[in-house]
């Protein structure tokens, strides 16, 4: 049976990566770019923010495949559209977002941005160290990743506390759930990571009314989306002094234009959507299976309830 493939997505030296991957591991998979010949005929969309019209430019379609861990850049038409949603999990993805939420809590709790501006007045000055102990991490959000991440802080001797919608139990987490749950998290928050899907429930989540109950001093790190955070908000929560600073990798606009408060905004560290990503090859192996499945009529890895 053949097998062919839509890489609808707006980045198109990403589609043409994903292609070449696709052509080097499964020569016999057919791969297209929306508007090549041939894919009018794509029963999968392997998508990566595609566009709204995606169903109507191509009614063949039976199954949308996220390529990234998240669904939500799939925008509100394709996430009621009724077809099976997939996504892409990888222990790779996993450990790299471990990594880097860990560099943003070290970053904090052993005042490493201080000591950079040490060096750069040539001042040798050493402050207190704060034992992993001593921190509170509180984690927004327990999916695949989320539950791994607290879960593996946890480890490394951190008090984690751990929020989600729906209750969960976790090795060394206390974890929370509900509206009263999510108080109690946010009250001990030294460092609030944010890991949360993002929909309607979760818009604006990271605002004034999420710092103020917040401790004092306490530091953000937005892993989620940039829908999550309202950036005014934080902005005035650091110049008040109310929170010390903030790691952000997800904006609502990509890439942050040149021009905009938080590449200067005192406290912020900005990175380019780079916390953690599957490989190539992941991605695509992902996809291929999922697209075999659902010609052979089973149920598909990783899907999604929308």
């Amino acid at each position: 049976m053949t097998m062919s493939i839509l890489l609808a997505s707006n980045d198109v030296d990403f589609s043409n990566a994903i292609k070449a991957e696709l052509q080097q591991s499964y020569p016999t998979i057919q791969a297209y770019l929306p508007g090549e010949v041939g894919s009018k005929d794509a029963e999968l969309a392997a998508c990566w923010h595609p566009s709204d019209s995606l169903l109507v430019d191509y009614p063949n379609i039976k199954v949308l495949h996220a390529l990234s861990a998240g669904v939500d850049h799939l925008g509100k038409k394709l996430l009621m559209s009724g077809l099976p949603i997939c996504r892409i999990v990888d222990p790779v993805q996993k450990q790299g977002m471990l990594e880097y939420i860990l560099w943003g809590i070290l970053n904090y709790q052993r005042d490493f941005e201080q000591y950079r501006k040490f060096q750069d007045n040539k001042q040798w000055q050493v402050l207190l160290q704060r034992p992993a102990s001593d921190t509170q991490i509180s984690l927004l959000g327990l999916g695949e990743i989320g539950a791994y991440v607290a879960e593996k802080l946890a480890q490394f001797g951190y008090t984690v506390h751990g929020w989600s919608r729906s209750p969960k139990e976790l090795i060394g987490v206390n974890c929370y759930h509900g509206e009263e749950g999510l108080n109690t998290v946010l009250s001990k928050a030294g460092v609030l990571v944010n890991l949360l899907p993002l929909n309607p429930h979760t818009q604006g989540i990271l605002s004034q009314v999420t710092f103020n109950k917040m401790p004092e001093n306490a530091y953000l790190i937005n892993c989620g989306r940039g829908g999550h955070l309202v950036s005014e908000d934080l902005t005035l929560a650091i110049q008040s002094g109310h929170l010390t600073g903030a790691l952000l990798d997800v904006f609502d606009e990509e890439p942050l234009p040149s021009d905009h408060y938080l590449w200067t905004t005192k406290g912020v560290i900005v990175t380019p959507h780079i916390a953690s990503s599957s490989s190539l090859s992941d991605i695509v192996n992902q996809v291929v299976i999922n697209m075999m499945l659902y010609q052979k009529g089973e149920s598909l890895k990783n899907s999604v309830a929308t």
